[in-house]
Parts: structure tokens; C-alpha cells; sequence
């Protein structure tokens, strides 16, 4: 049987969970490098802080976010496409289920293989190779060394598979590029925005420090491809790409979402289509920053925005996820570092 782990992001299932959540994405110091003997301890107090503005992003959103369902309906509907011989499970990264509940749950199975396939379309040390580097963290902890591994499952029962340290893990890295995944995204448009041809396309992707930027991180260069692969099939129409939600007082990726928005506005166009284009569920980005933040903003001004949904389980998305797993499966690449 095949593995497969959906890794995403992740979001506070509660109003009382923001807090936590914070404090596990401020521990991450592949997204903020403090020195380790300190990240913690300022984990604890930068989540303290920036917990009180937050919740009120989340009694907008109705108390929690919607990411933990939306992700477990994709990995139903790529469960639904593989068919037998599969299991798919899903792995976030700051709330629950984390990595570690995830391996645990799919080793319930007898798992011959598995592949880690992030919900990132682009790849940034930040958010896939975080989740690369706690899956591996995990694995070698709860497999490495070909003991039998024994565990409760969900229902009491203990069960005993052996699980050599060779047992193959395939990663997919990226598929900002990939012909399905464009066509997913051109499709995505085409039906919520059936008159595009009147509209100027926002393209909008969450942004990262410059310092990661600098120190070689791919993000940028492959949003900026998947945009202009997008725009290959809507000719003529203007467009833009931003980047939102920076944190902190230090250089972030450029230009911003909302600074094009403004201009856009200022200059008199009078109908914007907003393209989440790093995002493939909502979450507190898409549902508080675009709908009610940047939503308000273009009402008051006049004008009509419409925001494009992400792709959640659009069949087209569910298509490229299936693909990018059987040839990763026929490829038969091994992770290096962990047998």
C-alpha cells in the first residue's frame, strides 16, 4: 500500500486554539530564524501579542479557520481518485492533525511507500521544506531503524507492523509549472468570471522576508511563471502581481496587494478580479485580507471586485494531485538523508 501525506499550513480550530498555533508557527525556525536557544521563549511571547489582534481576524471568520476541513476534502477526493492500494492523510503543520498524528494514523496500514505532497503549488523553505524537514524529523523518530513499531489505533486495538529504514519516501516539491495545475487555475477563472475579458487581473500570493528571498528561495521566480502561464490564455487582459500579509518590521517581497489595489483604484479602474495564486484552500489570507479588508475598501470606493475562489476540490486540482503522485510513484526516487 502507498502512503500519500498532504501537508499544509493549517489554522486554530477555535478561538482558543490562536494562541498555540501561533506559538507552534513562531517555534518554526525554517520561517523565523531566531537563535534556537531563544526561539522558544520568544515563540511564548510573540504569540502572547500577536494572539489578542488576531482573534479578531477569527470572530470575523466565524471563530475558527476553515483550512482543517477543506484540506481533509481534498485528500477525500484525491483518497476517492487513487482508489484501492492508497491512503491518504493529512499532515499540517502548526494545529492539528499534526505530522505526527498524521504518520501515525497512516501507519495504521501497511505501508510499502510514501509520498510527502504539499498543497504549496510553489516551493519556499518556509512552507514545503518545513514541512519536508518536520515529516523527516518524525520519521526517523517513529521508523528509522526497522523495529517493529507498535501503536493504538484511533479505536484501542494495538497492531505491530515492521517497518524497515528503507522503506521509500518520495517528495514533490513543487508543480507551480505543471500543465494541469495551469489549466486548473485557468479553468477556476473561466467559471467565476465568465465576462473576464472586462476585468484587470490582481494576482495575489502571501509574501516572505527578502532574506529568504536573497539566500536563493525559488518562491518568487515560480509564482511570477505561474502567473505568466496563467495570463497565456486570457490575451489582452491587464494584470498584476502583489504580495500580502507581511509581519513584522523587516524588508518583505514587494509590491503589496493592497498598494496595487489602491493604485488600481486611484487610477479609475473600475473592475478587478482578485487572483489568490499561493493558496489552494481559504484561510484567514484569503477570507479576512481579501474578502473583508480589500472587499470594503473597493465598496467604498465604487468599484467591483470579485474574488476568485481557491481551488479547494476542483476536479482539475484533484487531477494534477493524483498525477503528481503516480509519477512520483514511477519515478521511484528515494528521500536522501533518512534510509
Amino acid at each position: 500500500m502507498v502512503g500519500v501525506v498532504l501537508f499544509n499550513m493549517g489554522g486554530p480550530d477555535s478561538l482558543s486554539a490562536i494562541r498555540p498555533f501561533l506559538y507552534n508557527l513562531f517555534s518554526d525556525h525554517d520561517i523565523i530564524r531566531f537563535p534556537k536557544a531563544i526561539q522558544k521563549p520568544l515563540a511564548f511571547f510573540l504569540s502572547f501579542l500577536r494572539a489578542k489582534k488576531t482573534r479578531h481576524y477569527y470572530e470575523i471568520m466565524g471563530g475558527k479557520s476553515p483550512q482543517r476541513e477543506q484540506t481533509q476534502a481534498q485528500a477525500q477526493a484525491l483518497q476517492k481518485a487513487l482508489g484501492e492500494g492508497y491512503k491518504v492523510v493529512v499532515a499540517l503543520r502548526y494545529w492539528h492533525p499534526l505530522t505526527e498524528e498524521a504518520l501515525r494514523a497512516l501507519l495504521e496500514y501497511p505501508i510499502e511507500r510514501i509520498v510527502l505532497l504539499p498543497l504549496y503549488p510553489q516551493y519556499s523553505r518556509t512552507t514545503t521544506g518545513s514541512s519536508f524537514n518536520e515529516f523527516d524529523r518524525v520519521f526517523r523518530r517513529l521508523v528509522k531503524g526497522g523495529k517493529n513499531f507498535n501503536l493504538t489505533t484511533l479505536k484501542g486495538q494495538e497492531k505491530s507492523y515492521f517497518y524497515p529504514s528503507s522503506i521509500p519516501v518520495h517528495r514533490i516539491n513543487c508543480y507551480y509549472n505543471h500543465p494541469t495545475y495551469i489549466r486548473a487555475m485557468v479553468e477556476n477563472i473561466r467559471e467565476n468570471l465568465p465576462n473576464w475579458q472586462e476585468f484587470f487581473f490582481l494576482f495575489t500570493a502571501h509574501s516572505l522576508p527578502m532574506s529568504i528571498i536573497r539566500e536563493g528561495d525559488p518562491y518568487q521566480r515560480q509564482t511570477e511563471e505561474t502567473v505568466r502561464l496563467i495570463m497565456e490564455h486570457f490575451p489582452g487582459v491587464g494584470y498584476a502581481l502583489g504580495y500580502q500579509s507581511k509581519v513584522g518590521p523587516t524588508k518583505w517581497l514587494e509590491p503589496f496587494t493592497q498598494d496595487l489595489l489602491e493604485k488600481l483604484i486611484d487610477s479609475g479602474v473600475k473592475k478587478i478580479a482578485l487572483v489568490p495564486v499561493s493558496f489552494t484552500c481559504e484561510h484567514s489570507e484569503t477570507l479576512y485580507e481579501l474578502d473583508y479588508l480589500y472587499g470594503n475598501m473597493a465598496r467604498e470606493r465604487g468599484v467591483e471586485l470579485i474574488r476568485i475562489p481557491t481551488l479547494k476540490t476542483h476536479p482539475l486540482y484533484i487531477q494534477v494531485l493524483k498525477e503528481l503522485v503516480l509519477h512520483a510513484i514511477s519515478s521511484c526516487e528515494k528521500i536522501k538523508g533518512i534510509s
